[in-house]
């Protein structure tokens, strides 16, 4: 569906180089419950949620699968009108990075080389459905990443 094998040229930051091997879609699904019918004769009005989630496995030492899943829900009111979820997948080859550059790379570049997959994917979906086309907002994996950092470092207050 989405697959790109040949390999790009490593890109070198600082003597660390990141080559990307292979962009996959590793799973997908689709539900509509009511196909592309309203619930009654409403107006499209649908409220969207959007979850994602990065995680990676290592299989060698240079080389990690990065695994960016996707999940966009439209309810209308109480009924869903849709629900999508995508799990893009990249191989990539790293070299050169201490722990705290390699953190930062599976956690906001590799996601951010990933997403226009993921976001080609689920508008396919969603107009296959027969829903009006649907675009994915961009979204800064570099403040994400920054954010999730500081989270864990913010102290427990307790009254």
């Amino acid at each position: 569906m989405n697959e790109v094998t040949a390999t790009e040229p490593p890109a070198e930051v600082g003597g660390v180089q990141v080559s990307l091997q292979s962009v996959y879609l590793k799973d997908c699904s689709y539900e509509s419950p009511n196909g592309p019918r309203l619930p009654g004769n409403q107006a499209w009005e649908p409220k969207f949620q959007l979850n994602m989630n990065t995680s990676t496995e290592e299989l060698s030492p240079e080389a990690r699968e990065v695994l960016l899943t996707v999940t966009v829900e439209a309810k209308q009111g109480e009924v869903t009108l849709y629900l999508v979820e995508v799990k893009q997948a990249g191989l990539f080859t790293i070299a050169g990075a201490s722990a705290e550059d390699l953190k930062r790379l599976v956690g906001s570049f590799c996601p951010s080389v990933l997403f226009p997959y993921a976001r080609q994917v689920i508008s396919d979906l969603i107009v296959q459905g027969g829903f009006p086309n649907f675009l994915l907002p961009l979204v800064n994996f570099d403040a994400l990443f920054n954010q999730a950092q500081q989270a864990p470092q913010q102290p427990n207050l307790v009254n």
